[in-house]
């Protein structure tokens, strides 16, 4: 045997030996555990390829091998697959069951709530706070949001439905706000099919803004239909609508908690002591409940209504009844 042929036996041999310890190693690879110890929070950032994010597992301390990872995610077609997102990673994942987490879209949801009654400023400021959420709309006004939002509307009070509302970190503050006045545009459109025939409101945002009153007044989940009939018989008989949640929205910024005679008479666009009729826009975001209510009013003749003062109210369908009622629980028999 010529020394060309024993040393060609040993190198395939030797490459035999090295082929079979490969795949041993990458078989290994598979059934071995790649995180130990605590959970590890870990982002795949958009645009990142996978050898970016191969490289920030290493960094991260999960223990792959970055050569065989890369060829099982190679052999499972998934390099192009990993999305982006937060995820846990939780001790005891082997590479295969890794892949699976990175590629599923499982990623971390974070929330954010935006309770009935609110105001846009109020929701805007809850969002602009939030540090999950990427800011896009910082320079922007109402109208210019609403355009973003390809609305017809010229005022963003009251359109974005009060709800909570899941995301993924880095989502856009826009993307929220779509979904928020989507929302509300389904379900006000799902309750204008089926209003009462009799209601003295003509179009689905008159609704949406006696909705906004009627949830702003409402302390007592059980009255927000009563509440809707005693301003649905004042818009069917002329009446001013006297609420003062109107007032209030139309003082803004210099509403300090108290509301004086001369606020009732200074006449406000929103001021419904002064103005007959319905307000020009909504007064906040009314939840579904109230919108049922506005477009499904109890019946009766109470034309009144004072609080209690544990958030209920007593209904009137006289005046005198109703000075009778204030007189007992304003102003407490003075």
């Amino acid at each position: 045997m010529s020394l060309v042929t024993k040393l060609l036996g040993i190198f395939i041999l030797l490459l035999s030996i090295g082929v079979s310890w490969a795949w041993m190693s990458y078989q290994n690879s598979l059934k071995t555990p790649v995180i130990f110890g605590q959970m590890i929070l870990f982002e795949i950032e958009k645009g990142n390829n996978f050898n970016q994010i191969t490289e920030k597992l290493v960094k991260y301390d999960v223990k792959i091998n970055p050569i065989w990872f890369k060829l099982l995610a190679y052999q499972k077609d998934l390099t192009h697959k990993l999305k982006a997102g937060e995820y846990h990673l939780n001790p005891g994942l082997t590479s295969s069951e890794l892949l699976t987490v990175l590629v599923s879209g499982k990623a971390i949801q974070y929330s954010i709530t935006f309770p009935e009654g609110w105001t846009f400023k109020q929701i805007r400021k809850r969002i602009k706070q939030n540090s999950k959420i990427k800011q896009t709309l910082d320079k922007l006004d109402g109208i210019a949001v609403l355009a973003k939002l390809d609305s017809k509307e010229k005022h963003p009070e009251g359109l974005f439905f009060p709800d909570t509302y899941h995301f993924d970190k880095h989502a856009t503050d826009i993307s929220l706000l779509q979904r928020a006045y989507n929302k509300m545009q389904q379900t006000l459109h799902k309750e204008w099919q089926s209003k009462a025939s009799d209601i003295p409101l003509k179009t689905p945002y008159e609704a949406l803004i006696l909705a906004s009153i009627v949830e702003k007044e409402t302390g007592k989940a059980s009255e927000r239909q009563q509440i809707a009939g005693v301003f649905t018989r004042r818009l069917r008989k002329g009446m001013l609508l006297q609420t003062d949640p109107t007032v209030i929205y139309g003082m803004g910024d210099e509403y300090k908690g108290d509301i004086r005679y001369k606020d009732l008479r200074k006449p406000t666009p929103y001021n419904t002591y002064v103005l007959k009729g319905l307000p020009p826009t909504p007064i906040a975001m009314p939840g579904k409940e109230a919108i049922h209510a506005a477009l499904h009013p109890a019946k009766g003749n109470s034309i009144y209504f004072v609080s209690r003062g544990n958030g209920s109210h007593v209904f009137s369908a006289t005046l005198r009844d109703h000075n009778n009622a204030v007189n007992l629980f304003q102003r407490k028999g003075n």
